[in-house]
């Protein structure tokens, strides 16, 4: 293989994360649950999934007809060098073809008993190739997109951003994985503080998810034990942090209040509080921030019941975010924390912040020493 196409090949295999299948049948079953008919008479996009490797196109297909989906469509994309896997759909179809095979995108439809079984199942799946690579923002999988109802999948990490746009100009319902941190950008937090968008019903052990990744991808050197990365049944399991689904549809979950103790409480019992407190502020009360009319909480589990005033709060609120008991007001990072009216941290403090390149964020003084904390989502409460 050429040099091109094995840096081409690293970069498409650092993106190929293929979610466990429990994982998926977790989140999924908590909107069936909530209702019956979130599936019945949808047509289902699943985009960056070849049913080969990838468990959503398997799952879906086995609860095609108890969820009343009218079609399924998973479409898969060519990474453009030689040598990439060959699939069963491909080697038992006709419609093989050696040259199409590294140069085409394909495409997987479910809607009929094609093999008359009686039922419509995973064995029912019809194979074709795409005219394209495959790639979600070309012009056929566009279409695919403007067909479909709600689109699922676990899209390459490094195109979150440009993804989740894809499908919010298309006004679809989706039901994504993505890194956490991700909710701090400029395009993404608005949709959340909106409510168009919220995390899933669901959460990954440990706010971490195990992805079946390619083999080649293991460093030992690099994983320092087996809760990062291990083998099982012959496959490479890979830990990454900070994972959650993404959606706009409707889990109920989210309209579950947060319990709350009293601001005397938490800064009585809450000794994660305490800690986080003394050891970064040097102070045993809720600080204050310098540019910022509003309190410091660095834990969301220590949000305060009776402060009616505005408080910034760790991004991993957006995990326990009922839209009736808070109200987003913004983010403290960037330009969205210009837009909030940030006063900007003064040139001479700034200098003193490595690693950072924004004065519009929120700080804190603890003594002469000023702190910056992680991005912070400003709420308040709704009374």
């Amino acid at each position: 293989m050429a040099q091109s196409g094995l840096s081409q090949a690293k970069n498409a295999k650092n993106d190929e994360f293929y979610t466990q299948y429990e994982d998926i049948e977790k989140e999924m079953n908590a909107y069936y649950e909530y209702n019956n008919d979130v599936f019945r008479d949808k047509t289902i996009l699943l985009p960056c999934d070849d049913p080969e490797w990838s468990n959503f196109t398997k799952y879906f297909s086995a609860n095609f007809e108890r969820f009343g989906i009218k079609k399924l469509i998973s479409t898969s994309y060519v990474k453009g060098y030689s040598n990439t896997q060959l699939t069963f759909f491909e080697t038992s179809s006709e419609k093989y073809s050696e040259e199409m095979h590294n140069t085409h995108g394909k495409v997987f439809i479910l809607e009929r008993d094609t093999n008359h079984s009686g039922k419509i199942d995973f064995n029912d799946i019809e194979f074709d190739y795409l005219e394209g690579d495959g790639d979600f923002r070309s012009e056929e999988v566009r279409k695919l997109r403007d067909e479909a109802d709600i689109i699922i999948t676990n899209p390459p990490f490094s195109l979150f951003r440009v993804f989740l746009s894809w499908i919010m100009e298309a006004n679809k319902k989706f039901i994504i994985i993505g890194n956490l941190n991700t909710v701090a950008n400029k395009e993404i937090f608005p949709l959340f503080k909106n409510n168009e968008i919220w995390m899933g019903a669901t959460y990954f052990n440990g706010g971490a998810a195990y992805f079946m990744a390619p083999e080649e991808l293991y460093e030992p050197e690099k994983m320092s034990n087996e809760k990062n990365a291990y083998f099982k049944d012959g496959k490479f399991y890979w830990r990454v942090n900070g994972v959650r689904w993404y959606t706009n549809v409707e889990h109920g979950v989210r309209h579950e209040k947060m319990q709350l103790m009293t601001t005397a409480d938490n800064l009585k019992y809450n000794k994660a509080l305490k800690k986080n407190l003394e050891s970064k502020y040097g102070t045993t009360a809720y600080p204050a921030y310098c540019n910022y009319n509003a309190i410091e909480v660095p834990l969301a589990t220590a949000i305060p019941s009776d402060y009616d005033g505005e408080m910034g709060v760790p991004v991993s609120f957006v995990d326990k975010y009922c839209p009736e008991q808070f109200e987003i007001i913004g983010i403290g990072i960037g330009e969205l924390g210009k837009e909030l009216n940030i006063t900007p941290i003064p040139k001479e403090i700034d200098a003193t912040l490595p690693g950072h390149s924004s004065v519009w964020r929120l700080y804190l003084m603890n003594g002469d020493k000023a702190v910056v904390p992680y991005s912070r989502i400003i709420i308040k409460h709704k009374r």
